[in-house]
């Protein structure tokens, strides 16, 4: 499929859902691992809904003791909201004025895009809507293993313009229960549950680096669009697997709010 999309001044943002930073780190993933430097970063948020709330309000994950701009978002922004908060130090990559990054690059005249795959993000819930309605289009695949879906859909709406686009993709597979379409478990067994007697932290281990790995075998045509562009690739938020007998997310813990940050960003 050709692509007719402005790529240089576009932007492409995806989140890994509970992808952990050591799973990441260990994991056979070229594609992904290809965007930049891997930071081990501390995310804005514990769970979903909270952390993608502030990172679309420009707080990305971000290594607070580094004095370096887009690293560390309190010194220097990617995206940053123009008069939120306190004025910022002229070290940002981008401004934008809007309720949010993707109100701010509708203003400029983007096409913004966005899927994604965990509850938080289904448009039917008003929860979901402060999270969809500022989208131009958006697509709720409606469970955590539609990637191809996922994939087919931005596919879909990139060839259809020629606007800068502000491309948004939420990736389902690294959330619990930790599984794909064609993976050989079944998505039955959640390994992972708070407070559950029957969890498994090899298993977790074990599915969440095969289900990164099926990612980066299934994202390397989407990264290729934007090469020109800006990406940034980072995680929400990651799970406890038994660490101080803690399982899972939404809860203050090192290995929850520890995710991976790569980003690679264009003059835009």
């Amino acid at each position: 499929m050709h692509f007719n999309f402005q790529p240089d001044a576009s932007v492409l943002f995806i989140t890994l859902d509970s992808c952990r930073y050591d799973t990441f780190e260990q994991a056979v993933a070229p594609n992904i691992k290809s965007i930049g430097k891997l930071h081990r970063a501390m995310a804005p948020g514990n769970f979903t809904y909270g952390s993608h709330a502030a990172m679309f309000v420009g707080f990305t994950p971000g290594v607070a003791p580094l004095a370096e701009p887009f690293i560390n978002p309190k010194f220097g922004k990617i995206f940053k909201m123009v008069g939120a908060g306190f004025p910022g130090k002229s070290t940002e990559h981008m401004a934008l004025q809007g309720r949010n990054i993707v109100d701010g690059f509708k203003r400029l005249g983007y096409l913004t895009i966005g899927s994604g795959a965990v509850g938080w993000f289904d448009p039917k819930s008003e929860t979901g809507q402060h999270l969809t309605n500022d989208f131009d289009h958006f697509y709720y695949p409606g469970n955590n293993y539609s990637l191809d879906k996922q994939l087919s859909w931005l596919s879909e709406r990139l060839a259809t313009t020629t606007r800068p686009v502000f491309a948004f993709l939420n990736i389902g597979e690294t959330h619990v229960p930790y599984f794909y379409e064609g993976a050989p478990w079944g998505v039955e067994y959640n390994p992972c549950i708070p407070f559950s007697n029957d969890n498994d932290a090899q298993a977790c281990r074990l599915r969440q680096r095969a289900c990164l790995e099926f990612i980066d075998s299934r994202i390397d045509r989407l990264l290729t669009a934007f090469q020109c562009g800006t990406t940034l690739i980072c995680a929400d938020h990651g799970d406890c697997w038994g660490e101080d007998g803690l399982w899972e997310h939404g809860i203050h813990h090192e290995k929850v709010l520890e995710v991976p940050l790569l980003y690679r960003l264009a003059k835009i």
